[in-house]
């Protein structure tokens, strides 16, 4: 291991390490002289760690916005909050870092493994993005798909003679999964004293399922202009069946596409193998005049 490389790397972990504390001690944006509090849905105020709220004041605003939407569509899970968030990746990206150093410096460097460092360094500090994208893309999935059947219930609950607030506590009550847990939370938002514009309003902004969305826009006009709310059920419900319907279609139409990579590099190499084999075998026995195993 050359001493100029491990002088190098000296040098280069401690700037970090007093950039960080830097970073830290003297923010460039306004922060907080004590520790902020956030909102939990179920556990009230939550206080954040002072290293928590620094990295989140510094980071860029579009992207703190972007996390609070996704921890949002996710349902604000516990334990997972902009600050602790960012947090994370910078306590990933300094692990990497100093694994991606080690795997450099073990044996020598080459083009190849530091290459391999960095790719493995930038995966780690994009996976805390990756993992709340990807908890609120399924939960918002799964609200997409559970939409038509609880309009079905609450549509059958409103022709049997239950107002809208009751069939919606109904199908919530008999449902499971986000959807049924969202319609409790606008329940409840009605049962402090909002309205059930404001409280589809704040639905709205908890999804980006865009069926939802559509529903949700058609309850607050028919609150608004008074149309009988049955028949917007009955009509919801019928466009969230054939919209069902359809992407069950896409999804099947694409399946002669997906098919189309594993075949051909799968599929047919190997059936070429079998199939041709024995003739070329046969065919190089007959030109060359020698047997499979050289003899004449």
């Amino acid at each position: 291991m050359s001493p100029l490389l491990l002088a190098y790397a000296g040098i280069a972990l401690t700037a970090l390490g007093l950039g960080v504390f830097v970073f830290v001690l003297f923010p460039g944006n306004r922060v907080a002289e004590e520790p902020v509090a956030e909102i939990h849905p179920t556990l009230g105020p939550v206080q954040r760690s002072s290293l928590g709220a620094t990295l989140v004041e510094a980071a860029p605003h579009g992207y703190t916005g972007w996390l609070e939407k996704q921890i949002a569509f996710a349902g604000r899970p516990i334990g997972w909050s902009p600050s602790k968030i960012v947090t994370w990746k910078l306590v990933l990206t300094a692990v990497g870092g100093l694994f991606g150093l080690m795997f450099v410096l073990v044996g020598g460097p080459h083009p190849l493994k530091i290459l391999l460092a960095l790719a493995g360094t930038l995966l780690l500090f994009f996976l805390p993005d990756g993992l709340i994208n990807s908890r609120a893309h399924d939960r918002q999935e799964a609200m997409k798909r559970a939409l038509p059947d609880t309009l079905d219930q609450m549509t059958i609950a409103v022709e049997a003679g239950l107002g809208f607030d009751g069939a919606m506590a109904k199908a919530a009550r008999n449902g499971r999964g986000p959807l049924a847990e969202e319609l409790i939370r606008v329940l409840q938002d009605m049962s402090i004293g909002r309205t059930r514009r404001e409280s589809f309003g704040e639905l709205e902004r908890r999804t980006n399922s865009e069926d939802l969305r559509r529903f949700i826009r058609a309850v607050i006009q028919a609150d608004a202009y008074g149309v009988a709310i049955g028949d917007v059920l009955r009509v919801q419900a019928g466009e969230m069946r054939l919209k069902r319907r359809q992407r069950a279609e896409e999804q099947a139409m694409k399946v002669s596409v997906k098919i189309i990579f594993p075949l051909v590099f799968c599929l047919m190499p190997v059936l070429f193998i079998v199939l041709l084999t024995p003739a070329v075998i046969g065919a190089l026995d007959s030109f060359s005049g020698f047997g499979p195993l050289g003899g004449r």
